[in-house]
């Protein structure tokens, strides 16, 4: 295993649904060299390496300095959400071959009579019963049969199975069976990737616990090949840096370990961005900010409180309904909490039944990409619906490697959306944006909603290739009055690579009621887990004096279904740390509730530890100068004028702390472009953040006069 060694520079790059982000930092001069390519389906690692060396050479940087490597990739996301990953085999205790058939047995929506439920990633004729049985105390009440594993590995065989997941009945509480069958399949099927739940995710609820070792078997043979090949592509540039992938909780692991559980990456890229989002926002006096990223593809919002992203320990992939919880396939590992749709620069926009127009959630991606691209695409698209309204330059975008044509723009949304609904070309490229824009914040209110926040009291951190262009409308349609758009704002995620810092966090089930609590099997558990979670971190690079350890405990009333994780004290777990873990569990449930329950029990139902190094030190230097002027003026669209004006247009590098100035303005750089409305108010912080206020006088509700503004002006 290559180790990371003292070095110059850092590298982050992450794959997203259109573009391929890179960022390379010169620790030493802390100055920021970016890159962007667009995203090659067909093969990622073309698209990453063409990237590198681009960017290498433009920076004039020799491969060889740099000494830290981080990559988030899409690969195993696109796997789950395509159906494009191995063919899998699931080995379950005898009796429960419906185990992924059945589910929860619930439905999400109960007045939806042709309701869609997540198919499972295995069907039902390639989940294989194994005789054994294990008790809820992980006693053996059957023996594994090991005639039952000759006879499927004849059937794996027969079947071309690539993977195999193994989800036994109780195994969280005792993996000698899983153990077994994998050293057994290992023996008669040598090439076979294998997942034991006992190891990807060792909790209680055996539907989670299968489906998300079925997903992390599912896309392991891909992942594996993918980083292994771009891993020596890398080194056979002059790379030698450990490569290094970003996970879904904001951490980072080592190569070895995303192999082994490649679950733990689905949401990687998002995850870079709510990292670099809460580096950004604290350092702009503004810790508790929602990160909201608009890529190519889709828009992404995360809550950020204390400079802390909300993480979560569940999450689904696939919905059926963007908007319903339940239906799409659960997967438990550690994640920052966000909620994606399909709303892009890509997002494409037609008319549906009723003559209602609609945007996303399919995207046009990179291939063919939007109309205005020339590669292809003939669909009108958000990112055409914007260079029509003047929000981007045809000749600047990507700093001018990426022309785009405004004509075929045009043309793409006059034939399918201006003149079936007989409007102007102006008014239909204003409906795609506004909608849009609409979809946006409905999503970021039912985010927050859920949560018990109010967008209004956070500021929004804006960010992504399409980001800053809809902060400003965005923040109007959730009341917020403060937009942050850091520099580089187009390529944030990567960013969030260099700033990540390495870890892993550990579950394991071990439920018991809080006034009995065995002790010394606490203790046990807790100091085997900080074990494997300090070896795990110390693969990614990190030297064992720098690792810390944090702990936690699920706790619930007894009797309920769904639990709340509370701190839990370092040291030696005694009676009265168990008392205080009951007391955290009634301030946190009070704080989400408002209310508690005296008088009932409480349960421990399981135990997490989460082992990571120190963040790395990622300070940007902010250059000085006097106020800078606009560049330029060109025409852009603003509903409160319901046409076309000219405005002010700045170069995002021309900017300098305490410049100031008003909106209507545009603000570019290579990567992204802000649109700054008419009641905004803009400066640059001492952190190198454009800071816009919005007035008060555009809130929220004044979105029914600016429509019937733009109608009685455009159409």
């Amino acid at each position: 295993m290559k180790q990371e060694k003292s070095g110059r520079f850092a590298l982050g790059v992450d794959i997203g649904g259109t573009f391929t982000d890179l960022a390379l930092l010169d620790k030493q001069e802390r100055r920021l060299h970016v890159g962007k390519v667009l995203t090659t389906y067909a093969d990622l690692a073309r698209g990453v390496l063409d990237g590198v060396t681009d960017l290498v050479a433009n920076a004039q940087v020799h491969p060889e300095q740099i000494d830290r490597l981080v990559h988030g990739t899409t690969l195993a996301t696109n796997a789950l959400i395509q159906r494009k990953g191995a063919r899998t085999a699931l080995l379950v205790t005898k009796g429960f071959r419906d185990l992924l058939e059945m589910g929860r047995e619930s439905r999400f929506d109960i007045y939806d009579l042709e309701l869609e439920l997540p198919m499972p990633l295995v069907p039902r004729h390639l989940v294989y019963e194994i005789g054994e049985r294990l008790d809820q105390t992980g006693a053996v009440v059957t023996p594994l049969d090991l005639g039952d594993v000759e006879e499927v590995a004849a059937a794996l065989k027969r079947d071309a199975i690539e993977a195999v997941a193994v989800c036994f009945l109780h195994a969280f509480r005792n993996p000698q069976h899983e153990r077994s069958i994998r050293d057994a399949l290992g023996k008669a099927v040598p090439d076979l990737a294998i997942s034991l739940s006992s190891e990807v995710m060792p909790d209680i609820r055996e539907y989670e616990r299968a489906s998300t070792t079925v997903a992390n078997a599912y896309v392991q043979p891909a992942v594996k090949r993918y980083l292994r090949r771009l891993s020596q592509a890398l080194e056979e540039r002059g790379l030698n840096a450990a490569l290094n992938i970003m996970a879904s909780d904001g951490g980072t692991m080592s190569m070895d370990v995303a192999e082994r559980y490649p679950v733990r990456i689905v949401e990687s890229g998002p995850a870079g961005g709510a990292i670099a989002s809460a580096h950004f926002g604290r350092l702009g006096s503004s810790p508790d900010v929602i990160g909201f990223d608009m890529g190519g593809t889709t828009a992404k919002f995360c809550v950020i409180e204390n400079a802390q992203p909300a993480r979560s320990t569940a999450f689904e992939v696939g919905r059926a309904y963007r908007f319903a919880k339940g239906s799409g396939l659960p997967i438990k590992a550690p994640v920052v909490e966000m909620i994606e749709i399909g709303a892009g620069g890509g997002s494409i926009a037609r008319i549906e039944s009723l003559a209602l127009l609609k945007v996303g959630p399919d995207s046009a991606g990179s291939s063919p990409g939007p109309s205005c691209y020339g590669l292809g695409g003939t669909q009108p698209t958000v990112t055409d619906a914007d260079l029509v309204l003047g929000y981007l330059d045809p000749e600047g975008f990507l700093g001018g490697r990426l022309k785009l044509d405004r004509q075929r723009a045009e043309k793409a949304i006059l034939e399918n959306v201006a003149t079936p609904l007989g409007l102007s070309l102006l008014r239909a490229a204003w409906g795609i944006h506004e909608i849009v824009n609409d979809n946006m914040a409905r999503a970021a209110k039912v985010h927050c909603m859920e949560r018990g926040k109010d967008p209004r009291r956070f500021a929004l951190i804006a960010y992504g290739g399409a980001g800053p262009v809809h902060g400003y409308r965005l923040a109007m349609a959730l009341g917020i009055q403060r937009v942050i758009y850091p520099a580089r704002a187009g390529v944030m995620s990567a960013i969030g690579f260099l700033i990540a810092p390495t870890s892993f966090e550990l579950v394991r089930s071990f439920s018991s009621p809080l006034e009995t609590a065995d002790t010394t099997r606490i203790n046990e558990l807790l100091s085997e887990m900080e074990s494997e979670g300090r070896l795990h971190v110390r693969s990614g690079g990190v030297a064992a004096q720098d690792i810390t350890v944090t702990r936690e405990a699920a706790v619930r009333y007894a009797g309920q279904s769904f639990d709340i994780n509370v701190p839990v004290p370092q040291g030696t777990i005694g009676a009265g740390e168990v008392a205080r873990v009951g007391q955290e569990f009634l301030h946190h449930y009070q704080l989400r509730y408002h209310r508690i329950n005296p008088g009932v029990p409480l349960e421990i139902v399981s135990w997490r530890v989460l082992a990571r190094g120190p963040s790395p030190d990622v300070e940007l230097a902010v250059a000085g100068g006097s106020t800078a002027e606009p560049k330029r003026t060109r025409q852009v669209f603003m509903p409160e004028d319901g046409r076309m004006i000219d405005c002010d247009v700045y170069a995002r590098s021309d900017l300098r702390p305490g410049t100031t100035f008003k909106g209507p303005a545009v603000v570019e750089e290579d990567e992204s472009t802000a649109v700054i409305g008419r009641h905004g108010a803009a400066e640059i912080d001492s952190a190198g953040n454009l800071v816009v206020t919005i007035g008060q006088q555009t809130s929220a509700a004044m979105g029914g006069t600016l429509a019937q503004t733009v109608d009685e002006n455009v159409s």
